[in-house]
């Protein structure tokens, strides 16, 4: 399928590190075609850490030429963009899936009496007004691992980065907080460049792990139902 077939409408983050697949920004990611979208300046470092106001209405922008190509929801490439969803979908008429974190009640409800564990790019830079925006629970253990590689390529934009290094930084990220907080019931991968690790963290630490991958899958299936063909009963 070309691009004008795509019912999802991805905004891409102003980014040159890598898309390795697994990755939100590699098309071989999904089972489905998808349209991308540059929002020109909106880099990592400035949406993650800096002030995100300036870029909203760049946001709008590039979503209205999505929609206009017949995309019927829109995603963004980062999990700091929770606060922007609502206003997003309002100003865009369809609807938008803005951050992984926005999984986390429904996350949480499937493991009663355990935390939710939080993976984030900076856990110095996520605050309440994310994960509040979110509706991701007070009691969620939130462990961030800026202090990484992996990080620093993210945030400062690299065009290198060392996939065997982020790997074992991020099970190792994963396994330090279960240790901390063994009650965790299941991870849930803020930063949308972590799902290419997804697998590796789950059997590092033997809990689901959800991300915008699970997130983005699960929201094109409503925006695409899959066809089925119903049995002919009379012929059993």
């Amino acid at each position: 399928m070309d691009h004008t077939s795509a019912r999802l409408g991805i905004l891409m983050l102003d980014t040159r590190f890598p898309r390795i697949p697994g990755d939100v920004g590699n098309k071989a990611t999904w089972d489905f075609p998808v349209t991308y979208s540059i929002v020109k300046g909106a880099t990592p470092h400035a949406i993650v850490e800096g002030n995100q106001a300036p870029f909203v209405e760049a946001f709008v922008t590039a979503g209205h030429r999505m929609v206009a190509q017949g995309c019927t929801g829109i995603a963004t490439t980062c999990g700091f963009l929770s606060p922007m969803r609502s206003y997003l979908a309002t100003q865009l008429g369809v609807p938008v899936a803005a951050s992984a974190l926005e999984q986390a009640p429904q996350i949480q409800g499937m493991i009663p009496g355990k935390k939710l564990g939080v993976l984030t790019i900076s856990g110095e830079s996520l605050t309440r007004v994310h994960l509040d925006a979110a509706h991701v629970p007070v009691s969620s253990i939130v462990r961030g691992v800026e202090h990484t590689a992996f990080a620093a390529s993210i945030l400062g934009n690299k065009t290198h980065l060392d996939v065997d290094l982020a790997r074992r930084e991020l099970v190792a990220a994963a396994r330090e907080m279960l240790e901390v907080a063994p009650d965790v019931g299941a991870i849930l991968l803020e930063c949308t460049n972590m799902p290419p690790y997804a697998a590796d963290i789950a059997g590092a630490t033997g809990v689901p792990v959800f991300s915008i991958v699970t997130y983005l899958n699960w929201f094109h299936a409503g925006l695409m139902p899959p066809t089925h063909k119903a049995p002919d009963l009379r012929e059993q």
